[in-house]
């Protein structure tokens, strides 16, 4: 008689706890630190060229008033282009769920939009609409908004069609369809989308304020190479991938609250 051993199901299965969840990643940076550290104690290279990163946090600490000044414009860049794009977002997805027409119309010129380089895009809106807040606003917002879109309409598209059928057979109206089928059917994928957006945004944000800016981690990483400070571009690196996963962990909060049904 032989006994074959069967996977259990995924409900069965224990879910490691999370200590146990943040272990790797947490060793794999340790290690990926400590390797730099060494390497750069052995080899003497120069500070300017690769600083250690105990000079990193050290120079970044004893310039955290500097880099704290220029986390702000930078956070307040972000929050807004931000919700610009997710404004854009939800009225193009909402208009072409209702309209097959608006579908083909623009998806063609959405995609068309992501082909154009950043590189080139950010020095225009600087030019045409000064050092303000609103071209590093546009600069973002054009950054980000496909991802949501295009998470939100592949999410409409996945409606449980029995569900769509059920509520048409009551007389229910195509609105009263997306308010209560469509649309939460649809808050998966733009959550997925929204992570992948965030990322983008502060990424987006820093590039805007590197074209041309009066204050932001972009500017003072500029002005930092400028000097040959190289320890302080990475801190303001660092701050800037804090701000990211910190803006990242934040959209499972609002997941939690929005859509507590959506299994991780």
């Amino acid at each position: 008689m032989t006994a074959t051993l069967e996977r259990p199901p995924a409900a069965a299965r224990p879910v490691p706890r999370r200590p146990a969840r943040w272990a790797p990643p947490v060793v794999v940076v340790a290690l990926l630190l400590a390797g730099w550290q060494l390497g750069v104690t052995l080899s003497g290279v120069a500070p300017q060229v690769l600083p250690s990163p105990l000079r990193v946090v050290e120079q970044g600490w004893a310039n955290r008033a500097a880099l704290w000044t220029n986390t702000l414009p930078t956070l307040q860049v972000t929050a807004v282009g931000f919700a610009l794009s997710l404004a854009v977002g939800w009225v193009l997805a909402t208009a072409v769920d209702f309209s097959p027409w608006l579908r083909r119309a623009l998806l063609p010129l959405m995609i068309a939009s992501q082909t154009l380089p950043i590189i080139a895009i950010a020095p225009l809106m600087i030019l045409w609409f000064g050092f303000g807040l609103l071209p590093k606003v546009l600069v973002i917002a054009l950054v980000t908004f496909f991802p949501i879109v295009v998470g939100l309409v592949e999410g409409f598209a996945r409606t449980d069609r029995e569900a769509s059928n059920l509520l048409r057979s009551m007389g229910a109206s195509r609105w009263t369809e997306f308010r209560y089928v469509r649309l939460p059917g649809a808050l998966p994928s733009f959550f997925t989308a929204l992570r992948i957006g965030i990322t983008y945004a502060v990424t987006g944000a820093i590039f805007a304020e590197y074209v041309g800016a009066q204050a932001g981690l972009g500017i003072f990483m500029n002005q930092q190479k400028n000097s040959f400070r190289t320890d302080l571009v990475l801190a303001a690196v660092g701050v800037s991938a804090v701000i990211t996963l910190a803006l990242f962990a934040l959209t499972f909060l609002v997941q939690r609250l929005v859509a507590p049904w959506i299994r991780r």
